[in-house]
């Protein structure tokens, strides 16, 4: 298994994580503490850490996932081969004229079954 691989099966496992971190959130705040009678001043074991345990979990997997992103840049197959342009490479003068074409030149007659049934 290459590299590369790894690195990709890394990334889906982490964007998988990340989406489910953030489904559990609750867009107004409440999320998962909510569902366990938050909101008031009573807590059962801890809830109101819940949202700071998300948000810290969102932000680790997220900068995790970018990381893994820029690493997998190095190990893609065939990335490590000559980048330069032979473009604007100086000694490869090996350009052959164009031939000369006028472009005024049409044909004269196109031999087509639509023009020989229209005769």
């Amino acid at each position: 298994m290459s590299t590369f691989s790894i690195f990709l099966i890394l990334i889906v496992i982490v964007a998988f994580l990340l989406v489910v971190v953030i489904m559990v959130q609750n867009p107004k705040g409440g999320g998962l503490s909510s569902s366990f009678g938050g909101g008031g001043t009573q807590q059962l074991g801890g809830v109101k850490k819940t949202t700071d345990f998300l948000d810290k979990s969102t932000w680790t997997l997220a900068t995790l996932l970018i990381i893994l992103i820029l690493l997998s840049n190095v190990a893609i197959p065939g990335a490590g081969g000559n980048t330069e342009s032979k473009a604007l490479d100086e000694n490869s003068t090996t350009t052959q004229p164009l031939p000369e074409t006028d472009a005024l030149d049409e044909p004269a007659e196109l031999n087509t079954p639509a023009n020989d049934s229209a005769q």
